[in-house]
């Protein structure tokens, strides 16, 4: 089974040349507890058998500035593809966008809250960031967003509205799941299921969750996996933003999907990634 991640983070140890500029002004506890550099991610990868990854740029680090994950990932062509962040709302979007993906970028994530700010999905419903999306299309670039159930009835205007466009949502968009089988908390989750492009992440904070109260990975992840299919889940480790190493991440996430059949977890584990990224082939 090929292991290929699609959510690490890297965090240059040269400030002078890759400067911290983080979005909404905060700078995340974790990048500067656990910082990450591009050769380290490389080192973790080949201790945990992480064959390749789609490293996903720093907002909470450095804003909309996208260098050190692009050149990052360039340095390692052929492992690392880079997703970045731009301001959605910039009135030259389109051509910032098209910038960016000359010079690497295989996708783009929308951060609208997290670790440093509560999340607001007022973005992902502003007209003005449609020409965004209209560029995704154009150049085949599928996106990640960070948002919680919140952001939910926006993220299902941007599938209907952006059709040709794949959505993936980060963490899978946050569930509710303690209260446990049928989970209906997340019954939100499961009402996207209709949408052919929206596509999940399963990431440390889901294999926390269906460890507590009444939730439990055998009735969960099948659950998701009858909803969306394994066709539409991926696995992201986190890394380093979530605590451990990234043998014990992927060994953690192993045995949560344990329950599912082999082909579901080769889906899950890389075809997906594949899928999404067609330069993790």
């Amino acid at each position: 089974m090929k292991i290929i991640d699609i959510h690490p983070h890297i965090i240059s140890n040269d400030e002078r040349r890759y400067p911290p500029a983080p979005l909404f002004g905060k700078r995340s506890d974790w990048s500067q507890e656990r910082p990450n550099t591009v050769e380290a991610l490389i080192e973790a990868m080949d201790e945990a058998g992480v064959a390749k990854a789609a490293v996903v740029h720093s907002s909470t680090t450095y804003g909309f500035d996208n260098s050190y994950v692009v050149d990052g990932c360039n340095q390692y062509k052929g492992r690392l593809i880079a997703v970045g962040s731009v301001d959605m709302l910039a009135d030259d979007v389109p051509a910032v966008i098209k910038a960016w993906a000359d010079k690497g970028l295989a996708g783009l994530r929308i951060f609208t809250g997290g670790s440093t700010k509560d999340f607001d999905p007022s973005e992902l419903d502003n007209p003005k960031s449609f020409r965004a999306w209209e560029m995704l299309a154009e150049l085949k670039l599928p996106i990640c967003i960070q948002t919680g159930p919140v952001g939910l009835p926006q993220v299902r205007m941007l599938a209907e509205r952006f059709s040709t466009v794949n959505i993936i949502l980060d963490h899978l968009a946050r569930p509710e799941v303690l209260d446990g089988p049928p989970y209906a908390n997340a019954a939100a989750l499961f009402a996207l299921r209709d949408l052919p492009n929206i596509y999940m992440k399963l990431t440390p904070r889901i294999f926390g969750d269906v460890k507590k109260e009444k939730a439990s990975a055998q009735t969960f992840f099948p659950r998701v996996v009858e909803a969306f299919g394994a066709q539409r889940l991926a696995w992201g480790s986190n890394f380093p933003t979530s605590t451990g190493t990234l043998s014990e991440i992927l060994a953690t996430a192993r045995e949560g999907l344990d329950c599912l059949s082999e082909d579901d977890r080769v889906w899950i584990f890389g075809k997906t990634a594949q899928t999404l990224y067609p330069a993790l082939r």
